[in-house]
């Protein structure tokens, strides 16, 4: 640290330069550009015959305007010699300033109330500086919690210390820079200290992943994952060695993939409670599925289906299921729709084709849902609205709820309603 008087002397001599300056400017008179004309300069186009044969003339103007650049040109030397000094100097000054008020900055963060937070008011903010989107991000530096744990050691701690801020992340298993990766991949799952882990794998190399995965294997609930997993060598990796996975959500699947996914899914624990098929579809035959004990732990599925009878089928395989996500396609199976109720479905939303507006307002007609909260509907084509309607016209309201929309015709659901679009007038 610089003694306090060798600052002060420092503060002084930069004043006095810029005093000295000043008074020197406001002395100085501005400018004089000399007198250039000449008898030539006027009239430099016209008639050459009154320049003297030798030129002498001529050329005393000349020698005399190079004596009067050379003295100009030193001026412009000497001035911008000096401009440099003044812009080092400026730099110097801006360069203390930024310094006092880093210092100034660092001092106030000492008295503020941000420091003296507890620390699990701390963690409750860090969590909610995670990126707030479904997709699993990669580790960064850039984003929580990395982030914070760069910001001061109080915050390190306090960041490294919380579990919650390590649990979600995607891995990528590469062979161009592995090691560095999985360092980075091992130091986050140690820091979720046996709290329960939301994964999403990348491209896959089923060696180093399940390394890298094996000893917290029991800590994964809810994982993505592209179809093609389930072709690799050890497809056994998400289905025997996961104990506890909770959610499992599937990429990319084709029609290829459907049998070895269902054989997969049949051997999924008891703890499941949602399945999820992101790009719903293929168009699935829900009797491939049957044989699975699994549908009957689910509370919420994401899927693609033929026909409404497979919807039926499918609500008779999930009895616990309060979240349904479908994606429905016409398929005439010829066979008579039956009477189904279903207690525990709080939430419905449909993608459907213009052309199964019919098939769907059959289904509705058969299907009892007293504990329906939420429904959605979504036209893959153009919207049938006459035709919809219709086929809401089947799920009624209650008249004592002026929140819900009403409409005529059979009730087929529970007096609490159901929630429609606003685009249904």
């Amino acid at each position: 640290m610089q003694p306090a008087c060798s600052n002060s002397n420092v503060s002084e001599s930069v004043s006095n330069i810029i005093g000295a300056l000043r008074d020197i400017l406001a002395r100085s008179p501005q400018v004089i550009i000399p007198v250039l004309e000449t008898p030539y300069s006027r009239f430099p186009n016209t008639d050459r015959s009154t320049v003297e044969p030798e030129g002498q003339s001529v050329i005393n103007i000349i020698a005399e305007r190079q004596q009067q650049l050379d003295a100009v040109m030193h001026e412009i030397s000497g001035l911008e010699a000096v401009m440099d000094s003044v812009k080092d100097l400026h730099q110097q000054v801006v360069k203390k300033k930024e310094k006092i008020t880093q210092s100034m900055n660092l001092h106030k963060g000492l008295v503020s109330a941000l420091w003296r937070l507890p620390t699990e008011v701390l963690s409750q903010i860090f969590n909610h500086c995670l990126t707030e989107t479904k997709m699993l991000l990669f580790p960064s530096t850039l984003k929580a919690p990395m982030l914070l744990t760069g910001i001061c050691r109080r915050w390190r701690e306090v960041a490294v210390g919380t579990p919650n801020l390590w649990c979600r992340f995607y891995v990528e298993a590469d062979d161009r820079d592995w090691e560095r990766a999985a360092l980075c991949y091992e130091l986050w799952l140690k820091r979720s200290r046996g709290r329960p882990l939301s994964l999403a794998l990348g491209h896959y190399h089923s060696t180093k992943l399940r390394d890298l995965l094996l000893p917290y294997m029991t800590h994964i609930t809810s994982l993505l994952l592209s179809a093609r997993f389930f072709q690799d060598e050890f497809p056994q990796l998400i289905v025997t060695d996961i104990p506890a996975l909770r959610e499992l959500a599937i990429l990319g699947m084709t029609h290829p993939d459907i049998p070895t996914i269902a054989r997969s899914i049949s051997r999924l624990p008891s703890t499941m409670r949602s399945i999820k098929f992101i790009d719903m579809e293929p168009f699935l035959d829900i009797h491939l599925f049957s044989f699975s004990p699994v549908w009957a732990h689910l509370t919420g599925v994401q899927i693609a289906v033929r026909g409404p009878n497979a919807v039926l089928h499918l609500l008779q395989l999930c009895p616990n299921l309060s979240s349904l996500t479908l994606r429905v396609k016409y398929y005439d199976q010829g066979e008579p729709l039956k009477a189904f109720t279903h207690t525990k479905l709080r939430s419905l939303h449909i993608f459907y084709d213009a052309l199964i507006t019919r098939p769907l307002s059959d289904l509705f007609n058969t299907l009892l849902l007293p504990n329906l909260r939420a429904f959605g509907a979504r036209c893959i084509r153009p919207w049938p609205h006459k035709n919809m309607k219709a086929v809401i016209g089947t799920v009624k309201v209650s008249p004592g709820d002026p929140d819900f929309r009403r409409s005529n015709g059979d009730n087929r659901c529970a007096a609490s309603g159901v929630r429609f679009p606003h685009s249904f007038p």
